[in-house]
């Protein structure tokens, strides 16, 4: 069957506690729970730090076989050297993974804004010294890397030729509205509105959308979506699609909307699991 992935930006959310976990859901247990309502994940944490053996370990633990990590590399490689002499991090990061298993999903290199064309020979050289052994995604945010430049040209041609998707942020149902939350400025402040570019996916597109305040807002963002994931499907893609809201009260339940909606649209989709929490609002 096609098989889309739905998920988040993380697993423990303590809001989520009464609403979408069960009440008195201690921390640390929480993947477990998550991994009943979505079949993948944002790997967030990993952006900030190299898991230690003993976490992947227990996530390894609380997942099925048939769940997926969408992992971001630690901010060491991507942000404070900026993809400059990182072999040995990168290495170690997917040493430290590896336990997982199949449950790796595409890893994301996701860069700063400031990463423009003056870096385009560390960002070519990078991609080029990735190991096959993994699917890779990019996810650029200079404006540079979205017009028909040479730098688009160049980063493109050579992501379809390694099979290195591009990481698609959407943040138009963000902007589509005032913010009407602290949380909804902070999301402005460090998500860019940038153009949606599809040339460059790959076989396992990541699609991010950044939705507003209302889930309403939100699941109109994401059913726009709907016809781009099935024609993926029907090409024999894997799309990864991944909800935000400014504090993702409601994003378990919108991913799985979304899934619905793409469900009745293409009639053999794999299915999600079935909640072990709450009943959510969708």
């Amino acid at each position: 069957m096609n098989v889309l992935r739905v998920g988040c930006p993380m697993w423990a959310h303590r809001p989520w506690v009464g609403r979408f976990y069960p009440a008195g859901t201690k921390a640390g247990t929480e993947l477990g729970l998550y991994a009943t309502w979505c079949n993948a994940v944002e790997g967030n944490t990993t952006f900030y730090a190299e898991p230690t053996p003993a976490t992947v370990a227990r996530w390894a633990e609380q997942t099925p076989d048939d769940f997926r990590f969408v992992f971001k590399l630690p901010r060491t490689i991507t942000h404070d050297k900026r993809l400059r002499e990182v072999a040995t991090e990168v290495r170690s990061f997917l040493d430290v993974i590896e336990p997982l298993g199949d449950r790796i999903g595409p890893i994301q290199a996701q860069l700063p804004g400031s990463f423009g064309p003056e870096s385009l020979d560390a960002l070519l050289a990078f991609l080029r010294r990735l190991p096959t052994s993994h699917r890779w995604a990019i996810e650029l945010r200079h404006r540079a890397f979205f017009e028909r430049t040479p730098a688009h040209t160049a980063v493109d041609e050579l992501c379809l030729d390694r099979s290195i998707g591009r990481v698609v942020l959407d943040t138009r149902p963000l902007y589509a509205v005032d913010a009407a939350s602290h949380a909804a400025n902070e999301e402005r402040r460090t998500k860019p509105r940038l153009p949606v570019v599809l040339d460059a996916v790959g076989l396992h597109p990541i699609v991010r959308v950044i939705g507003e305040d209302s889930p309403a807002g939100t699941l109109a963002g994401l059913r726009a979506w709907t016809d781009q994931v099935v024609a993926w499907l029907a090409e024999g893609r894997e799309p990864h699609v991944f909800v935000h809201q400014p504090e993702n009260l409601d994003s378990p339940s919108l991913a799985r909307a979304f899934h619905a909606d793409v469900a009745t649209a293409i009639g053999d989709l794999a299915p999600l699991p079935s909640p072990a929490g709450q009943s959510g609002m969708f």
